[in-house]
């Protein structure tokens, strides 16, 4: 039997050759099947259980049905499609992909062009943003999203192999379709959003671990205690306050969005975001991922 480091560690390796598939990436055909569902069924009454029943048909048959088919493979075969499926969830690559070119370009004093690539990762508004609130805005992203599209997969892939690393990334991607609160998906997507929060529970606290650890460790684990409470996600808060914290710089606080400012709470603490702190959240997540794959070594 193949220990859990090693498809993890082809699952990576993968990750960082090929990058996110640029044709025919399975996560863009379940958005677009979500879409359709959600147009079909998010309307009339009894929002909640429309909800529960799209999340369930979108996130349950594709796990269940690819347990069933590493069941009936060779042991080599259900490992190499278990690394592909893993492969496939995973977006360590494409966060520095898309990352990367907002520092350069801070850097080169082209900050027009870091607003519209800061602007393609995020949902607030940076039309008028200055030179700190673009890079918050790239390094906050960097670091929730490592947690959403790197240590929660292999979290739940360490712990129920590729069914139940898709299963997560299949609901994570519906929490950010659906998980808003607004009129038109505050009941319909009360299912997503709160299976997110479940699913998401203790790898966000141990992503959160793993960046104090990987970084100014005891301003970290002071920022989480104090600040990550007053955040409205139970696990972006954890992440993104140890995150900060770890790189001893300022995130958080006030950020517009369709329109509207939204004072946030702060975390961190230290000095003001400047460009290079986006390569220095990117490194940050790095060290914590080999902090991860330390762990899962002798699995």
């Amino acid at each position: 039997m193949l220990s859990v480091a090693a498809p993890i560690a082809m699952a990576l390796l993968l990750d960082r050759l090929l990058g996110e598939p640029r044709r025919l990436h399975p996560l863009v055909g379940f958005g677009h099947a979500a879409n359709l569902l959600e147009k079909t069924l998010n309307v009339g009454r009894n929002r909640i259980a429309r909800g529960l029943l799209a999340w369930a048909l979108l996130v349950l048959p594709l796990p269940l049905a690819l347990f069933w088919l590493l069941a009936q493979l060779p042991v080599l075969a259900a490992a190499a499609v278990s690394v592909a499926v893993l492969y496939f969830t995973l977006g360590r690559q494409s966060l520095l992909e898309h990352t990367r070119p907002i520092g350069a370009a801070l850097l080169a004093g082209d900050l027009p062009q870091a607003r519209v690539l800061a602007g393609r990762i995020v949902s607030r508004d940076l039309r008028d943003a200055d030179e700190a609130a673009v890079t918050r805005a790239a390094a906050e992203s960097l670091l929730e999203n490592g947690h959403d599209a790197v240590f929660g997969a292999l979290f739940w892939f360490a712990v129920g192999g590729a069914p139940a690393a898709l299963a997560f990334r299949l609901a994570n991607t519906l929490d950010a379709m659906w998980g808003y609160r607004n009129a038109r998906f505050e009941r319909f997507g009360k299912v997503a959003a709160r299976a997110d929060d479940v699913l998401g529970f203790v790898p966000a606290r141990l992503t959160a671990l793993a960046y104090a650890l990987a970084g100014h460790t005891r301003l970290a684990l002071h920022c989480w205690r104090t600040q990550a409470p007053q955040w409205d996600s139970p696990n972006a808060g954890p992440v993104m306050a140890a995150g900060a914290g770890a790189l001893a710089i300022r995130l958080g606080g006030a950020a517009t969005y369709h329109g509207q400012l939204e004072m946030r709470p702060s975390l961190g603490d230290g000095a003001t975001p400047a460009a290079a702190d986006i390569a220095r959240a990117a490194r940050l997540l790095d060290r914590a991922l080999l902090l991860w794959l330390l762990l899962v070594i002798p699995l």
